[in-house]
């Protein structure tokens, strides 16, 4: 290859989820991340709840934007969102709740969101806020890549992370198309539903991730469903990180900032359980 054409590959963009994956990986364990919606119960305590998670063995925290009529939650998240909104919460707020949670954690801050928030702040302008709040990129649940020109120039542009998901319904050839378009991490959707807390975990998860990984995913990542230790450690034992939710808001709801960064660290320790012996234990658990 000659140095012009050299000069023309460009150079690969760093993913803060990856290498949050890839750290915990070499740490012996899959990834924890947490999902905690911004301005719930208001916008600080969603920070220091964000913060306790971090601090309590959680890799990536995803802060979710409340939104009027999202199709993927489950009632408890639509209950706190809808207190969020209520309360006054801006999409603007979400930069600080970011910005805070990156200057006093480790984590790498995905932002989960219905992409229209993004396009009603304009699609590049909705990117720089984030890369200048230290964010890691975008969780965009009803976003499809065939659909996402804006966004994928915009991530590029800005060193963003672009999570898509994929679901027990997606055929191969989505599941490609979903894994090329991803970086940092395909979100493996373990049920066909909305969000909420689970006494098991979906049999169809693992197929969904197994599926990622052939199509070339070097992580891939399972929610929907999980909130207890056991969940943990089942889905350890295939994926590659572990999606909390649901368990999380409650414990917030319930009991504040400490509940949900002792309950962090409950679900943390369902990793202490070796690999190996996860699957069998999952499977005992969801019986």
């Amino acid at each position: 290859m000659s140095d012009s054409a050299a000069a023309a590959v460009p150079a690969a963009i760093p993913s803060k989820s990856a290498a949050a994956i890839e750290k915990a990986k070499a740490e012996g364990r899959k990834a924890l991340i947490a999902y905690l919606p911004a301005g719930y119960p208001d916008k600080q305590s969603s920070i220091d709840a964000a913060i306790a998670v971090a601090r309590n063995g959680a890799d990536i925290i995803e802060i979710g934007i409340p939104y009027s009529d999202p199709v993927m939650d489950g009632e408890v998240i639509q209950a706190a969102t809808t207190q969020a909104l209520a309360n006054g919460f801006q999409v603007n707020d979400v930069f600080d709740v970011v910005k805070a949670i990156t200057e006093h954690s480790d984590a790498a801050v995905m932002v989960m969101t219905y992409w229209n928030p993004v396009m009603q702040l304009g699609v590049d302008e909705f990117s720089r806020r984030l890369a200048e709040a230290g964010g890691a990129g975008l969780i965009t649940p009803d976003l499809i890549p065939d659909e996402a020109a804006e966004w994928l120039a915009a991530s590029d542009k800005y060193g963003l992370d672009r999570v898509f998901l994929v679901a027990p319904s997606s055929t191969p050839e989505r599941v490609a198309m979903t894994v090329q378009a991803t970086r940092g991490f395909t979100y493996a959707v373990s049920i066909m539903g909305v969000t909420g807390a689970r006494s098991s975990v979906s049999s169809a998860a693992e197929a969904v991730v197994a599926a990622a990984h052939r199509a070339g995913a070097e992580r891939a990542c399972v929610g929907l469903g999980v909130s207890r230790p056991e969940h943990v450690r089942e889905i350890a034992a295939y994926a590659d990180g572990v999606i909390v939710g649901t368990a999380l808001v409650v414990a917030l709801r319930d009991g504040g900032v400490d509940a949900v960064g002792a309950l962090a660290k409950e679900l943390s320790s369902g990793f202490d359980a070796p690999l190996a012996a996860a699957a069998a234990t999952g499977n005992e658990s969801a019986q």
